[in-house]
């Protein structure tokens, strides 16, 4: 059999990340209260405004959820593209980890965006606010950081980091890291968490 060709390949990478989207909605994306309320007086008034309002809502989940894995892709890929599976889920799983925790943003974009709006190298991860483009040019190495987010996302593996809210490359010693405690090393990272006992992370007992 003949190789299929990058064409091929990139469609089918993309249909099974869309299967898994699809998989995410069935599994545990819910409307809000707000939401179900708006959605049973629709029906009792007219069954098919039901219709109406879930599709309308699936539509706009489908264009939050999209956004979330692109952004959370777009830092693996830039943070840590030439690391290893492990350490590549590691950094996905810090940033879900500041979305679950209380002194962070609560969406993964906002988190990864978080710092550097007025001026350059004031951000949270350093390819955000650099000046650079942020447009992934290694094809190979974009496909995979989607296909790391994708499983970090869905809690197909577990944390790694023991939930870790900090990193930094190994050859790097920044000011703030003294005020932490070191929970692990994975490939260039360490990775940090305040006081000595590792917090409960959002993905840290699921998965393999």
């Amino acid at each position: 059999m003949k190789p299929r060709t990058t064409i091929t390949r990139h469609i089918a990478c993309m249909a099974k990340l869309l299967l898994v989207t699809l998989c995410a909605f069935s599994s545990g994306v819910q409307a809000a209260p707000m939401q179900k309320e708006n959605a049973s007086k629709a029906s009792a008034e007219d069954p098919s405004n039901l219709w109406r309002w879930l599709f309308h809502d699936s539509a706009q989940q489908s264009i939050a959820v999209s956004n979330e894995l692109h952004c959370l892709a777009l830092n693996i890929y830039f943070e840590a593209r030439s690391e290893s599976a492990q350490g590549q889920y590691a950094v996905g799983h810090v940033v879900m980890n500041r979305v679950a925790h209380q002194g962070f943003p609560n969406t993964i974009c906002s988190v990864v965006k978080q710092g550097g709006e007025k001026r350059l190298n004031r951000c949270q991860f350093s390819w955000w606010c650099d000046g650079r483009s942020d447009k992934p040019i290694n094809r190979k190495a974009w496909l995979k950081s989607l296909a790391r987010a994708y499983e970090v996302y869905l809690g197909q593996v577990k944390d790694p980091t023991y939930g870790a809210l900090w990193y930094h490359a190994d050859y790097v010693c920044p000011k703030w890291s003294k005020a932490l405690t070191v929970v692990t090393k994975i490939g260039q990272h360490l990775f940090y968490q305040k006081g000595k006992q590792p917090s409960l992370a959002f993905n840290l007992n699921t998965g393999l």
